[in-house]
């Protein structure tokens, strides 16, 4: 069975508007050849991060633009570190923004079946770093703003199209800095399309996810100092020896399973897809993590899952003596910590600290983010929900919780509703790649994707 076959009649009038210009394949046809070649030069951009040189995806743009005769304004945060947005002009209605980000990941060569940038199509596919997190999405939003201008069709509202740099890096440089430096760019916009969410199918079932918040990135590093000494002669307490008691303290005490309303709201759309064994757990997961072996068997059977069932702190760094005869004077740790959206990061450092009372390690906050949720009860959800209904009947969109962080928390933090979403369908025992080797995605799904987001915005916008 093919996704397409999901498809029904174009008999609603809200969707015979939304495809206007969809109406023929032909076009069809037209702009998703458009959107894949676009994708495959735009993978071979080299934008790894870091350092990042975004201005080359900006130029990459502003190559595209020029062409189209679309107006754009673009800027550095730093050297090679470039932004762009484009604006349409619309009605009085609150603003939608397209937002992605141009940097990637860094690939290993060594790991991967092809080069990393090649952008190569193979078996049915479209691989390179990027191809999913997140040029793919980024191209289908180009694809999109692109038809609408070329529609020359009245909008009810301003479509404002934004690529940022940086954002696989906290987003200092892109949208972070945009916000503090060039707030016009927002002024306006009441919602927002990010990535984050997107479409899977498991056996007949399709599901649509739609990230309404995400958890709350923390990044704490841990410092001792003691007295330093040779490796001969070891002291009772070391720099070392503090940081592996502070270490040990959070590995034997994680934090309290909870679930939160958001969380809870997911896991029950998701219990209507599953089989009965998980299905009851997850209709009911306030009541499933109660069991004490529920915990490591949802950890085995879904780690992202398991992830919004607490908060958490990953230890990913740790450093000390430059020479392996020698005790350092001071030695250190990073701990990767994701808080749900519940509660302010103040709480979770004080936690961090109360555990570690009495080791003799200082905690420092690296990166700490405030927690926001997007409401569900805007007139884009409605159209998300409209038009992959009548796309693909029978299929659920649900509000989805990330336990990864993007731009929006940046955009939620001014008010901005804030998505993230992308109709791309994929099978649910398809290896995307992200961040990972041969990162991927697959060519139909990917044109299918761009024609239904041209479908859900033209809802939304005409």
């Amino acid at each position: 069975m093919t996704l397409r076959l999901f498809r029904n009649n174009l008999g609603s009038g809200f969707l015979a508007a939304a495809l206007t210009l969809f109406s023929s394949a032909v076009a069809a046809q037209s702009i998703e050849d458009e959107a894949v070649a676009w994708l495959q030069d735009f993978i071979r951009v080299d934008t790894v991060n870091p350092p990042g040189n975004e201005t080359r995806a900006v130029e990459f743009y502003r190559e595209i633009f020029d062409a189209e005769g679309i107006e754009y304004e673009w800027v550095e945060s730093a050297p090679g570190r470039g932004n762009i947005w484009a604006r349409l002009e619309g009605g009085d209605e609150p603003g939608l923004m397209l937002l992605q980000h141009t940097d990637v990941v860094p690939a290993d060569k060594e790991f991967w079946t092809t080069d990393p940038l090649s952008g190569e199509l193979r078996d049915g596919y479209i691989l390179g770093r990027g191809a999913r997190d997140m040029k793919g999405t980024g191209i289908a939003h180009l694809a999109t703003f692109l038809s609408l201008h070329r529609s020359g069709r009245a909008l009810n509202r301003d479509v404002v199209f934004l690529a940022t740099a940086d954002e696989e890096a906290g987003g200092f440089y892109g949208a972070g800095w945009l916000i503090e430096n060039r707030p016009e760019i927002f002024q306006g916009i009441g919602l927002l399309i990010n990535e984050g969410g997107a479409g899977s199918i498991s056996g007949d079932e399709i599901v649509f996810g739609v990230e309404v918040t995400q958890k709350v990135p923390v990044w704490l590093r841990l410092n001792a100092i003691d007295v330093p000494g040779h490796g001969s002669s070891p002291r009772a307490t070391t720099s070392v020896l503090r940081i592996v008691e502070a270490l040990n303290r959070i590995k034997e005490n994680p934090f309290e399973p909870r679930i939160i309303p958001a969380v809870d709201a997911y896991f029950s759309g998701l219990a209507v897809s599953m089989d009965d064994d998980w299905a009851q757990a997850y209709a009911d997961m306030a009541r499933a993590i109660t069991d004490p072996e529920f915990l490591p068997a949802l950890q085995d059977f879904r780690p992202g899952h398991h992830a919004l069932t607490r908060d958490i702190c990953s230890i990913t760094r740790m450093g000390g003596s430059s020479k392996i005869n020698t005790i350092p004077p001071e030695a250190w740790a990073e701990l990767d910590c994701r808080m749900l959206p519940d509660r302010p990061a103040e709480e979770l450092i004080a936690d961090v600290e109360a555990l570690l009372e009495g080791t003799g390690v200082n905690v420092e906050v690296i990166m700490a983010f405030t927690p926001a949720i997007s409401t569900t009860n805007s007139t884009l959800f409605e159209s998300i929900v409209n038009v992959t209904g009548e796309l693909y009947p029978g299929s659920q969109v649900l509000s989805a919780v990330s336990t990864g962080f993007t731009d929006s928390h940046f955009t939620r933090d001014l008010g901005i509703v804030s998505y993230g979403f992308s109709p791309v369908i994929t099978r649910a025992d398809d290896p995307t790649g992200v961040h990972g080797n041969d990162e991927r995605i697959p060519v139909e799904a990917f044109r299918a994707g761009v024609t239904d987001l041209g479908a859900i915005v033209r809802n939304l916008v005409h």
